[in-house]
């Protein structure tokens, strides 16, 4: 599976954003798909994962009620609607999978493709 994350941008606080992850390869709905970010000095973090069929998520607390994880499995795309932007956000994006598991979607360690990412800065 090659995942191509793109989307990111410069905005400010407020503002919205939609990421996506385009996803190559045969089966697209046999993967849970994940979003994590990284910013400068800190360890990569997650955001929000959704299982290969869409109907179970999760999402890191500090994205909760603002981000909203999707996907399209006839396009084999992934997407990231990011809401009311906080300079926090600014990091770099990168979307991930592993084959189904429908749960424990935190853990980096249990993903076994990676996008590139996609910065995402937002300005105060």
């Amino acid at each position: 599976v090659q995942l191509q994350a793109y989307g990111g941008g410069l905005v400010q606080a407020g503002d919205s954003l939609r990421l996506s992850c385009a996803a190559s390869g045969r089966i697209f709905s046999m993967y849970d798909m994940g979003w994590f970010r990284q910013a400068p000095g800190k360890e990569r973090e997650f955001v929000a994962g959704m299982s290969g069929g869409g109907d179970s998520t999760a999402y890191a607390d500090s994205v909760k009620d603002r981000f909203t994880i999707s996907r399209d499995n006839a396009k084999n795309t992934v997407y990231l609607q990011m809401n009311n932007l906080k300079p926090e956000d600014t990091a770099v994006y990168y979307c991930a999978a592993r084959r189904n598991r429908n749960s424990g979607y935190i853990s980096r360690y249990t993903y076994d493709y990676w996008g590139q990412g996609t910065q995402v800065t937002v300005s105060s």
